[in-house]
């Protein structure tokens, strides 16, 4: 028997809510209107519980967590409103089959109590990203439990098998579960957009739209990580492990409203599950699909990018450095900076590099660097023997940089930029995903330096790299 009672998206702009959106809320009135009917719709479920998936709490790169303890509280002060709060009971019984359930499906999920997410600085309070779909529930007179879940920086496959881990879980306890997906749409819908503007913004919303209304749920998984990283939304992740709820089901799609008055896409929809489909049992093709993607993308591997990915799996499985290999290709026998990058399931993994040559040859700079992209990362947990099979890699080599005096110079998409004051520099790499201004490029190479980005007095190089796939 399917437990699933409800899956929904709900956006989570604060001025939805009267008492901060006071005069504006005019401006949102379609969605104010939607939202309404959208809660009423998951109370006429009769939910045992709620499990709200947020973007905005506390999110790791290899992990999806959830807050355990009696009761999870938060308010709306940062945004001028703390009269305007949620405390809820928590569903502890699901949460640790939540978590069960998802530890079958090898998804990584923690657990973490107040104490512990202090411990880690985090904010244990609930965030606006959950506040205010539940201020939305509790106006309509939903009174359940409730298990609060920010997001994590997965794969697809992996977030989509967290859904289907909360169906399983549902089922064991025989609890009625609806699953709230909070997130906006693209944030760069318009030129005054808090994102700035870009084309794509518009049809990544569009096609979610559309694809939701005709229950086409492989269409949005599949959809490109290009258009996904320029439409610049905070609601895919959560909307993807929402959806995972479905898996295998049937179920009628209803939009209540969409939007986009600020810039910012807000969409209302929700699902009512019908019966079950296994026609609709996507997970086991999400997997496959990703392995057929590594296996393609290695058989086309060029040489300074298999060298990399031969050097990373040699140090680890052996601890030691490979050697340079014999019969080098001309062009790696010089010497040059190297950067190489490492990506795993579209999201990066590492990634480390040399402006100026430390090897002799380009060869050993891209053996020591992709070592040290893999191991040696600070953003990053060292890489795992068992992550090698997942790993995807790139390499440049860079070409000697030249001082600029004009940013008309400088072209995101062309060049890469050193950006120097005193003993601090930074660099960014040319026609990296979302970075489509000087002023952007800029502002991430100052912030890497550790220079304020609103300081103009600063050396700025450019330069071009060659890069391997």
């Amino acid at each position: 028997m399917n437990n699933i009672v409800y899956v929904g998206l709900s956006p989570h702009p604060p001025i939805i809510i009267p008492a901060i959106g006071k005069e504006e809320l005019t401006k949102v009135e379609a969605t104010v209107t939607g939202m309404k009917k959208w809660a009423d719709e998951v109370r006429r479920a009769e939910p045992d519980a709620i499990v709200l998936i947020s973007p905005h709490g506390t999110v790791f790169s290899d992990a999806i967590t959830i807050r355990k303890g009696e009761r999870v509280q938060g308010n709306l002060a940062d945004f001028g409103a703390p009269q305007v709060k949620a405390d809820w009971p928590v569903d502890l019984n699901l949460l640790e089959a939540i978590g069960l359930m998802a530890y079958r499906e090898q998804v990584n999920v923690v657990s973490l109590d107040r104490e512990e997410m202090q411990r880690l600085g985090a904010k244990w309070e609930l965030d606006h990203g959950a506040i205010v779909p539940l201020w939305y529930l509790q106006e309509a007179g939903l009174d359940c439990a409730l298990v609060s879940v920010n997001m994590g920086l997965l794969a697809v496959e992996e977030l989509y098998a967290f859904g289907l881990a909360v169906q399983r879980a549902a089922g064991l306890l025989g609890r009625r579960v609806a699953v709230i997906a909070s997130g906006d749409l693209s944030h760069r819908l318009t030129p005054d957009a808090p994102s700035g503007f870009a084309p794509e913004g518009k049809e990544f919303d569009r096609r979610i739209k559309e694809n939701l209304e005709l229950l086409q749920i492989e269409e949005i998984l599949r959809l490109p990580e290009e258009l996904v990283e320029k439409a610049g939304e905070c609601g895919l992740r959560p909307l993807i492990m929402a959806l995972g709820a479905l898996d295998g089901l049937d179920a009628q799609c209803e939009i209540f409203s969409y939007e986009g008055p600020f810039g910012v896409g807000y969409l209302v929809c929700g699902f009512k599950p019908q019966g079950p489909n296994p026609e609709r049992e996507l997970q086991e093709k999400l997997i496959d699909r990703r392995e057929e993607e590594i296996a393609a993308r290695r058989a086309r591997e060029s040489y300074p990018v298999k060298l990399a990915r031969r050097s990373l799996e040699y140090y680890l499985r052996n601890g030691e450095i490979l050697d340079k290999p014999k019969d080098l290709p001309p062009e790696l026998e010089k010497a040059a900076g190297v950067f190489v990058s490492i990506k795993k399931h579209g999201q990066l993994r590492g990634c480390i590099g040399t402006t100026e040559p430390t090897q002799p040859t380009i060869a050993e700079e891209i053996i020591h660097n992709a070592i040290a992209a893999g191991t040696r990362d600070p953003r990053f947990w060292p890489v795992e023997e068992e992550e090698l099979s997942q790993l995807l890699y790139s390499v440049d080599i860079l070409n000697p940089a030249e001082r600029v005096n004009s940013l008309a110079d400088l072209d995101p998409r062309q060049y890469g930029v050193i950006v120097r004051k005193g003993r601090s520099s930074g660099l960014l790499l040319p026609d990296l995903p979302g970075v489509d201004t000087v002023e952007e490029q800029l502002r991430i190479a100052k912030q890497k330096a550790g220079i304020n980005p609103m300081d103009q007095d600063v050396e700025i190089w450019r330069f071009t790299v060659t890069r391997y796939l």
